[in-house]
């Protein structure tokens, strides 16, 4: 492949070259001995040569070094058929590459899992806790504690990446208490940032930094389209001479769910799928999944099979997109050597256990996501069982990079080595899922009965959170257990417990019946999850066969956790 040589390089090379011109010219004017002139030049030359050579080879060693590219959807789920419509996606990524099956988020709400996946961090170590401004979604103190230290920072300052975002970053990313849209995170050489929430329309960008106002205009405006034309345009006129990371964080498939004109009658005939927790009473679940009525309304499942087809139909721009970016990369030359990921920030439901639509609850149809990477080393068509989550993309994407993940403070470990088939048996088979729960301090004069502390409710009543829905997981994947261990922070202490093998739908919380020994183990795991940061993070599990159980190292401070589990397993 031939380099062109950086302006950079050029501006080296002729400094050089007239140095020592000039050297030789004064030489020449001291003596005029011939045969002196000619070793003269020629040791010139040959130094001449040499500098060139060290420049050419330094710049080389940097133009090798992968390029990285992140596709992040909005409420994209893989439980419920998410992937469905993406063929274009799961053929150019998925099929050309690695498809995760067992891939998770830290907490199952766009803020948090956004700063997991940037940080590289679980929520109770980047205390982003929701949505608000009050929560920590792109708030002043997010910004001051861990905007400097997100993965692409790193890889602009470390590794000499240039970068490019474009997109919905975070929830509260524009908000007048955070800076505006005047504020573009450190780490971004190119700024295309989606002021707060995901639209498809009459919007705000922040370009480098500047407000700039779309409107209804499809041609213009549908952002999806712009998303991809920002994102083409970036790889047109970026430095040949830098490798590149480019994020691109779509509105799809998030409500309002409005689909491009073209696509606004695809998938007419859809409904969303009615698996085994579909329209079913969770009995023995939390109370706030048991309070859902069953069944549900049929207007409740018209709205939806509704949402269900629309989300689908906004996919159908991301397939486009997708398509798009690596079609430019493959007619530059440079598709062989750039990772591609695409994945989501969470899952999503659409009527199981009789909840409407939405995501942050514990079950796998919020919490598992779509994972596909292609790229340098990774054979296609490959498939992997492999525990991972999203706090693993950043250290991944540094290692990429060359970069050292155990000097950053990340949670996360890089599954690089899985996916070039370097894998040894010391892979986690744990990891933690945390979500704090949301309510209203009043009533809903539409909903009296429920009293205050519940939110995103539907019009029958039916909520989908509460302040009280706060919960942490441990989601254990090894070769002898497919296991959910799960303890709300209640009155109650909840426990819901799943053998996902056995029961895929989770229709069967096991918690009351799961050998004693099992459940302290898992309660204790849990505890020191909850306090992990950096390598506590990533210490073995309790089905690791590296784990050492000690039940006198439990934790002073949460026995009470403990003893109010043994009695309410009795």
């Amino acid at each position: 492949m031939c380099h062109v040589t950086s302006s950079n390089q050029l501006i080296r090379a002729s400094v050089v070259e007239r140095d020592l011109q000039q050297d030789t010219h004064s030489f020449t004017a001291r003596s005029l001995n011939p045969e002196k002139m000619r070793f003269h030049r020629c040791l010139c030359g040959f130094l001449l040569i040499c500098v060139t050579l060290w420049s050419s080879a330094v710049f080389a060693a940097s133009y090798r070094r992968p390029n990285i590219v992140l596709i992040l959807t909005d409420d994209l789920d893989i439980a419920i058929g998410g992937l469905s419509p993406l063929n274009k996606t799961k053929k150019l990524i998925g099929d050309a590459g690695i498809s995760f099956t067992n891939a998770f988020v830290a907490s199952p709400l766009c803020c948090p899992s956004r700063a997991s996946i940037l940080t590289g961090k679980y929520p109770h170590n980047h205390h982003v806790i929701n949505n608000t401004l009050e929560g920590n979604c792109s708030s002043k103190a997010w910004q001051k504690s861990e905007e400097a230290t997100t993965f692409p920072s790193l890889l602009k300052a470390n590794a000499g990446y240039q970068t490019f975002f474009a997109g919905k970053y975070l929830n509260q990313y524009g908000h007048a208490e955070a800076g505006g849209v005047e504020h573009v995170p450190p780490g971004w050489n190119y700024w295309v940032g989606l002021e707060k929430n995901s639209k498809y329309y009459n919007y705000t960008l922040s370009v480098n930094g500047k407000a700039q106002k779309h409107g209804a205009d499809y041609n213009k405006d549908y952002l999806t389209d712009v998303l991809a034309n920002m994102s083409l345009d970036f790889l047109q006129h970026k430095s040949n001479y830098q490798p590149f990371f480019m994020m691109v964080s779509t509105p799809a498939p998030h409500s309002p769910w409005t689909a491009a004109p073209q696509y606004q009658n695809s998938f007419n005939n859809t409904r969303a799928p009615r698996d085994p927790n579909f329209n079913i009473h969770g009995k023995d679940k939390h109370w706030l999944i048991r309070q859902a009525k069953t069944p549900m309304t049929n207007s409740s499942v018209q709205f939806l099979d509704d949402a269900f087809r629309k989300r689908w139909r906004t996919l159908l721009s991301v397939d486009d997109l997708v398509e798009k970016i690596v079609k430019r990369l493959e007619v530059r030359g440079e598709l062989d050597n750039t990772y591609i990921f695409f994945t989501s920030d969470n899952g999503y439901h659409t009527g199981q256990f009789s909840l409407p639509l939405d995501k942050r609850q514990l079950y796998e149809f919020d919490i598992r996501v779509p994972l596909m990477v292609r790229g340098p080393n990774i054979k296609p068509n490959q498939t992997s069982q492999m525990l991972v989550a999203n706090v693993d993309l950043g250290p991944t994407m540094l290692d990429i990079a060359g970069l050292d993940v155990n000097k950053t403070q990340m949670d996360g470990m890089s599954f690089l080595p899985i996916m070039e088939g370097k894998m040894n048996s010391s892979w986690r088979t744990d990891i933690l899922v945390e979500y704090e729960g949301e309510g209203s301090n009043v009533s809903d004069p539409a909903c009296p009965l429920l009293g205050p502390g519940v939110s995103e409710c539907f019009p029958d009543c039916v909520c989908e959170d509460s302040y009280n829905n706060t919960y942490a997981c441990v989601r254990t994947v090894a070769p002898s257990a497919n296991l959910q261990y799960c303890e709300f922070d209640d009155n109650e202490v909840f426990v819901e417990v799943y053998n996902v093998t056995a029961d895929p739908f989770q229709l069967t919380n096991i918690a009351k019946s799961i050998d004693q020994e099992v459940l302290e183990k898992m309660n204790h795991r849990l505890m020191m999850l909850q306090s992990c940061a950096g390598q506590s993070c990533r210490t073995p599990g309790v089905y690791d066969p590296r784990y050492k159980f000690d039940p006198r190292q439990m934790f002073t401070s949460h026995s009470w956790r403990l003893s109010r589990l043994r009695q309410k397993m009795k």
